[in-house]
């Protein structure tokens, strides 16, 4: 039976460069358990929808995430991205999060 999560590859991708904005694509597929052209179209997705900005920095991208933007699914529209990673940031302080231990 195959493994799944509560939270989409598009969720992980977000957790992954909100924690650590300067992110090399290849660290964040390897976090997520995905491969980099999939890190690609996700960052893409998230860009094109409002949730992330890339700038260049010298040879590398920053990211930042538009914690202030909703979910957007209608049963979780009320609920701030930046909720959601509060969330996994609190857990992952706390020692309750698996920090980018592989999910299969």
């Amino acid at each position: 039976m195959a493994e799944w999560t509560f939270v989409s590859n598009h969720g992980h991708v977000l957790v992954a460069l909100a924690t650590d904005p300067d992110l090399v694509l290849r660290e964040v597929a390897a976090r997520v358990g995905i491969t980099e052209r999939a890190v690609q179209q996700i960052v893409r997705d998230l860009e094109a929808a409002g949730y992330l900005t890339r700038e260049r920095v010298g040879r590398r991208n920053r990211y930042t995430v538009h914690e202030h933007l909703p979910f957007r699914h209608p049963l979780e529209a009320g609920v701030q991205v930046g909720t959601f990673l509060d969330l996994v940031r609190s857990a992952r302080r706390d020692g309750g999060g698996r920090a980018y231990a592989a999910h299969g």
